[in-house]
C-alpha cells in the first residue's frame, strides 16, 4: 500500500468540523444571528462547553461575536464569510445523512427540549462576555 500524507489544511479543516458540537453550531447559525441561549437552547450541550466551543469558532473566523451596549447587554454570534462558505459543505452532509442515516429511537426522557427565558439569556450572555 502507498504511503500518503494528508494535506495539513484538509486535516486542520477535518479537525475542526469534527469536534464535538462545532458541526451544529455552525448549521444553527447559517440561519442568521443567534444569542448565546437561542445556540443552547437547540442543543443538549453545558453553557461552559458551548461557550468554549464559539470561541474556538472565533479564533478560527468562522464566528464573530457582537456585543450590543444595551442594558442589560446583548450579545449575539454571527457565521464570518468563512462560516458561511461551509454552507455547500453542511447541505452535502445533510442530503447523506437524509439519505444513508436512519433516524435514532430516542425514550421519551432523551426527548426533552431545553428553553430559556429572556432572563436566562441576559444571564447567560453576562457568562460570556468576560473574556
Amino acid at each position: 500500500m502507498k504511503n500518503s500524507t494528508l494535506c495539513p489544511r484538509f486535516e486542520r479543516g477535518m479537525q475542526i468540523l469534527s469536534q464535538r458540537w462545532n458541526g451544529l453550531i455552525i448549521y444553527r447559525l447559517l440561519s442568521g444571528p443567534q444569542r448565546f441561549c437561542n445556540i443552547q437552547s437547540a442543543f443538549p450541550v453545558s453553557g461552559r462547553l458551548l461557550s468554549e466551543r464559539l470561541k474556538d469558532l472565533e479564533k478560527e473566523g468562522i464566528v464573530v461575536r457582537h456585543v450590543y451596549a444595551e442594558t442589560p447587554v446583548r450579545i449575539e454570534y454571527e457565521l464570518t464569510e468563512k462560516g458561511h462558505a461551509l454552507q455547500s459543505t453542511i447541505a452535502c452532509i445533510q442530503g447523506w445523512s437524509d439519505e444513508w442515516i436512519n433516524e435514532p429511537q430516542h425514550s421519551e426522557s432523551e426527548e426533552e427540549v431545553l428553553h430559556f427565558s429572556d432572563e436566562d439569556c441576559e444571564k447567560a450572555a453576562a457568562g460570556t462576555k468576560a473574556e
